[in-house]
């Protein structure tokens, strides 16, 4: 029997825990933070989520399958990574809109790159945990 303390805590946690992760996501270009570590909030989010509720309710939040988010984050960030060799530029150089993004700021293919670790590592973390939770 679940813990009704604990579905209703996960139910108001889930979207808190996404906001924060999209905004340790567009924070990670100027300070610590970055694809990485808001994608493991954004896991931990939906984590906490099936934990209280169970694996098929997240799944139906979710709509598809985590593993997909992988080839699409990888596309994201190799696409960030070699934009830059497409004008002549280095590999993984720093290219950046002229001007700032209205409650973003500077935006640049360095967020683009942010972006794309951001997907694999939830597509990844995911995947794990929900096929650990699968077989349980």
């Amino acid at each position: 029997m679940k813990s009704l303390i604990f579905k209703t805590a996960s139910t108001y946690l889930l979207p808190l825990l996404l906001l924060f992760s999209i905004f340790i996501l567009l924070r990670g270009h100027y300070l610590p933070g970055g694809g990485f570590v808001g994608g493991l909030m954004a896991a931990i989010a939906f984590l906490i989520h099936s934990f209280a509720f169970g694996l098929k309710e997240t799944q139906k939040i979710i709509k598809i399958n985590p593993g997909y988010l992988m080839p699409i984050g990888l596309f994201f960030a190799v696409g960030a990574a070699m934009a830059p060799y497409f004008i002549g530029a280095p590999i993984l150089k720093g290219l950046w809109f002229e001007e700032p993004f209205r409650f973003i700021g500077m935006v640049g293919s360095a967020l683009f790159f942010d972006i794309g670790v951001y997907l694999v590592v939830i597509g990844a973390t995911l995947t794990i945990m929900f096929s650990l939770t699968d077989t349980v």
